[in-house]
């Protein structure tokens, strides 16, 4: 029984190493976050399971990801999902794009959060290359009152230039507990979200 213990938390603690190592491996620490995540999360797209660091096509991601982690009992949490790469790794000057926001979550049942950008696919542009696509899960210190502007799934409203460092600072949430990152690049259903977007904006 404690050797079957003691496997158990050399692979938890294998696990939480995977993660840190690969934000900062990745750069995602410094570019966006002072401190990496300690655990990964689950993140499926229609069943299919989002590994660290694998490539995903915008095509594939154009469903609502579930997601799980693990959660104390009354506690809210939040969840972000973000491109830090737009327009492109090497000049990235729209950092960061928001593509999900939710907040004031119980547990890790979203259904019951706020959201205040809703989900929208990857959409790097035909030149931006690989894009590093980063999903974050904050604890917070209670439920909390929030002022970023809502943005519908096809509005642009609030989604550029997006600070992980200020938002955290702004609430209190310290470092993300738990994350998981794809790779994305362009693909042909990119110009179909562009269009949306812009179909969006001249209403």
């Amino acid at each position: 029984m404690l050797f079957i213990i003691g496997i158990l938390a050399q692979l938890c603690w294998l696990v939480t190493a995977d993660v840190e190592s690969f934000f900062i491996k990745n750069k995602i620490v410094p570019d966006v976050l002072d401190k990496p995540p300690t655990k990964p999360f689950s993140i499926a797209y229609e069943g299919k399971s989002v590994q660290l660091g694998e490539e995903w096509t915008p095509t594939g991601t154009i469903p609502i990801p579930t997601v799980k982690w693990d959660f104390e009992s009354s506690t809210f949490y939040t969840i972000i999902m973000i491109d830090i790469d737009p327009p492109s790794r090497a000049k990235a000057n729209f950092r960061e794009f928001v593509h999900w926001f939710v907040v004031n979550i119980p547990g890790n049942d979203i259904s019951q959060g706020q959201t205040i950008a809703e989900y929208t696919p990857t959409a790097p542009p035909i030149d931006g290359g690989m894009h590093r696509v980063v999903f974050l899960v904050y604890k917070q210190p209670e439920k909390l009152t929030f002022d970023e502007p809502y943005a519908g799934n096809r509005s642009l409203d609030g989604r550029f230039y997006f600070s992980q460092r200020k938002f955290s600072a702004k609430y209190n949430m310290g470092a993300p507990i738990a994350g998981n990152v794809f790779f994305s690049q362009y693909d042909d259903y990119v110009p179909i979200i562009y269009q949306e977007f812009m179909d969006n904006m001249s209403e």
